[in-house]
């Protein structure tokens, strides 16, 4: 049976440990919200409620990418939809308590954007 050698660990070694945790929310996060699309439609939801053809509009995705994107977005709790009865039916689309909370974070990376990038 083999033995484990010693623990050679360093204040410097924690130190960094404690660094890459901190990033794994960081990295956690940015995986949570996703790809492109999903941002955007995100992004365009904070005016308030949208059906889906006026978000099919002002994000200009294709309905089946749009589709895709709602469907995942409601799975991982960023979006809610209610459909009206009406003639034609419509589905309405809002952010949920956590898409809400993106806001601030959409508004800081709206600033960061604006004084880093051309």
């Amino acid at each position: 049976m083999a033995t484990q050698p010693p623990s050679t660990e360093t204040d410097e070694d924690s130190e960094v440990e404690r660094r890459n945790a901190d990033l794994c929310n960081v990295v956690g996060a940015i995986e949570e919200m996703g790809a492109k699309w999903k941002l955007i439609v995100l992004n365009d939801l904070r005016d308030g409620e949208k059906r889906f053809n006026e978000l099919k509009r002002s994000t200009g995705a294709s309905s089946y990418t749009l589709s895709r994107v709602l469907d995942d977005l409601k799975e991982q709790g960023f979006v809610e939809n209610r459909k009206e009865l009406e003639s034609p039916v419509a589905s309405y689309y809002t952010l949920t308590e956590k898409g809400n909370d993106l806001c601030p974070v959409f508004d800081a990376l709206d600033n960061w954007g604006a004084d880093w990038l051309e």
